[in-house]
């Protein structure tokens, strides 16, 4: 088996000038938390897609209405 050695193995976060540094599991999710946590409502919207399991898009909508609070969903069902 051929290794892909471009293949991400750590988390990453920008730092303050803007280059990636390596860091914990814990502060990568902190970070991507804080970063969501300033769209909500009308500023949020999720797009799905019709290739996803039917569980998937439902979990998809309903993270969507519940923790971003946001009703702005879509999907490429409906084309």
């Amino acid at each position: 088996m051929k290794r892909n050695y471009a293949r991400l193995t750590e988390p990453l976060v920008r730092d303050g000038n803007g280059q990636l540094t390596p860091t914990t599991w814990d502060d990568a999710l902190a970070t991507a938390a804080a970063g969501l946590s300033r769209y909500s409502g009308e500023s949020f919207g999720l797009f799905s897609c019709s290739k996803a399991t039917n569980e998937t898009n439902y979990i998809a909508q309903k993270w969507a209405r519940l923790v971003m609070g946001s009703n702005n969903i879509d999907s490429c069902n409906r084309t």
